[in-house]
């Protein structure tokens, strides 16, 4: 079995959508209200209005984390487009270092670097 998508529920398809493409630097030429893949390769990520209002959706156990190469060109990139940061970027005792924050929606997303030894 392959993991076929991973979707982010929200009313707000197009903000949520275009902040997520400025973050991942992508640009899928859509600005449908109702569903955009921002990342279509291997694993998806979509943007997707269920229908259900957002208080619903609270309570979810659901973060996203992406690897990057540069954390602290990232964490600057983050505060440029005005996203609550969470945790700055802290080294961890297995190597990574990660920084959190929070998307338009409240979801929380995980940034991590892995530097070289």
């Amino acid at each position: 079995m392959k993991l076929g998508e991973v979707s982010i529920l929200t009313s707000d398809v197009v903000r949520l959508a275009n902040f997520y493409k400025s973050l991942l630097e992508i640009d899928n030429g859509s600005n449908d209200a109702v569903h955009q893949m921002i990342i279509a390769e291997e694993t998806m990520l979509a943007i997707f209005n269920d229908g259900r209002d957002p208080q619903e959706h609270r309570g979810q156990n659901m973060c996203l984390a992406f690897t990057v190469d540069d954390i602290d060109k990232e964490y600057q990139r983050v505060q440029s487009l005005g996203a609550e940061i969470i945790e700055k970027p802290t080294a961890r005792p297995w190597g990574a270092i990660n920084m959190s924050f929070a998307d338009p929606d409240g979801n929380i997303v995980y940034l991590r670097s892995f530097p070289k030894q």
